[in-house]
């Protein structure tokens, strides 16, 4: 799945890596109450942890932050050339995921059922619509 970073805090912690660890994304859960820090699931411990704890930790980047899922409504996306062998590709819109900015993202859902984020798509399809019209 290749969606755009969403997340609860509309931030995410970048991590650079180290020798036993590789460079990453990871959600920001929360802020620490005391310092402002922020706070990111530690797999290893079972616990929140502050990123400057990480040796490797670089920097925070903005993630949308999802306030409201709307239906398809019937709409549909097209790319020109990404179905097998560089053919159209048409896939019918799962749900809109409304940002706390204001933007609408399409995610679709293919025949398989992988859900995918269409930023990249080349039409949006209004329902009742063809490509054409």
């Amino acid at each position: 799945m290749s969606l755009r970073y969403f997340n609860q805090t509309g931030w995410t912690a970048i991590f650079n890596g180290t020798d036993t660890e590789v460079g990453r994304m990871v959600r920001v859960e929360g802020w620490d109450q005391a310092t402002g820090t922020a706070l990111v699931v530690d797999p290893k411990r079972g616990a929140l942890r502050a990123v400057t704890d990480y040796e490797d930790f670089s920097h925070l980047e903005r993630a949308d932050q999802v306030v409201a899922a709307v239906p398809g409504g019937g709409w549909r996306v097209h790319w020109k050339d990404e179905g097998p062998g560089g053919t159209p590709l048409m896939e019918q819109v799962l749900v809109w995921l409304i940002t706390s900015q204001g933007r609408a993202t399409a995610i679709t859902v293919d025949a398989q059922g992988h859900v995918e984020d269409a930023d990249g798509a080349d039409a949006f399809i209004p329902p009742g619509q063809d490509l054409g019209s």
